[in-house]
């Protein structure tokens, strides 16, 4: 549920999101919930595939949901356990939230992240922008990268969920950035915090 309303809809899509679920669980889980009438199959816009979206019963548990991830920011507070730094759930999560309007220019924007702390198959990401589109990739596009964000996981992973400021970090050299001014001062606008970081940067202040 919390994949299909941070709007995934293909089985690839939502598989990233819960990586820990093998895929015959996840393939039993959607039927369930489409049988329940909660989730609804469609076709694909290229006609091929299958989505899966929320119907309007499932759209009327959002509320719900997002009310019980503002319940358990506000009054679960507990470390981040090493085990829990998954750089590419992060990535996945940057990708489906950052705001591809706030990049300078007209033309495609390229953002490479280096991430510290991590196994080497997991350290390097690229968010290419074009024409409104974000695409994550592993491996590199083979385009002129106009913003290198190096930070280690947990900073990065800390800033995402609101565990810590975002502006704090890249003071500190937590979060480094390499680019133009123009890119620089346009990171904080498209890097759009994860759903539930208003709530934990509002506790982290009281």
């Amino acid at each position: 549920m919390r994949e299909l309303l941070c709007g995934s809809h293909r089985f690839s899509e939502l598989r990233k999101g819960v990586p820990t679920m093998s895929p015959s669980l996840l393939s039993q889980r959607l039927k369930q919930l489409e049988y329940a009438g909660i989730v609804e199959r469609r076709v694909a816009p290229n006609g091929k595939d299958s989505e899966y979206h929320l119907s309007e019963i499932g759209e009327a548990l959002r509320p719900i949901i997002i009310q019980f991830g503002e319940w358990g920011e506000t009054w679960l507070e507990r470390e981040i356990e090493n085990v829990d730094l998954d750089p590419a759930l992060l990535m996945w999560d940057v990708r489906r939230r950052v705001d591809g309007g706030e990049t300078p220019g007209d033309g495609r924007t390229v953002a490479r992240f280096r991430i510290g702390g991590v196994p080497a198959q997991w350290r390097q990401w690229w968010l290419v922008f074009d024409a409104g589109e974000v695409d994550l990739c592993q491996k590199d596009p083979g385009y002129e990268v106009d913003l290198l964000i190096v930070a280690p996981v947990r900073a990065l992973t800390e800033t995402w969920m609101g565990r810590r400021d975002l502006g704090g970090a890249i003071r500190s050299g937590d979060i480094d950035l390499e680019g133009s001014r123009e890119q620089i001062r346009a990171f904080p606008k498209w890097f759009t915090l994860g759903v539930f970081a208003p709530v934990a940067l509002a506790r982290t202040k009281a």
